[in-house]
């Protein structure tokens, strides 16, 4: 019984550290408002997600707006100046962005960016999964 026990356990602790560690990795940079009209929903300020936690797409991940309303959990990994906060965020997508040639990955609202970051003039390494 106690074979089993430890069998199941440690199947259970590794499909744990699977789902912690599958992601991908880009980069973030930040953007400051104001933030409509977007892409996903004009001038609606329903579209935007309690707490201010949003981003804008790059090409790659904008998927021709299918990406509208898509939840990524993000965390930072690296930057210079050791710029990381502890913990992760999940943001959602509101727009694409803006800038013809993307800076980043995820380009993230300043709340959103301050929150997983020290410095918000900064281009940061980044963790992200859709959820």
């Amino acid at each position: 019984m106690r074979l089993v026990t430890l069998g199941v356990t440690i199947i259970w602790c590794l499909n744990v550290l699977l789902v912690l560690v599958v992601g991908d990795v880009g980069t973030a940079t930040s953007y400051d408002p104001p933030y409509l009209p977007t892409k996903c929903n004009g001038y609606s300020q329903q579209q935007f997600p309690e707490g201010g936690l949003f981003a804008a797409a790059s090409n790659g991940l904008w998927d021709n707006g299918a990406a509208c309303g898509r939840r990524y959990r993000i965390r930072c990994i690296s930057g210079p100046n050791r710029p990381c906060k502890d913990g992760t965020i999940v943001v959602q997508i509101v727009d694409a962005c803006r800038s013809k040639s993307c800076p980043s990955t995820l380009v993230l609202s300043n709340k959103a960016f301050d929150a997983i970051s020290r410095n918000s003039d900064t281009k940061i390494n980044m963790e992200y999964a859709q959820i």
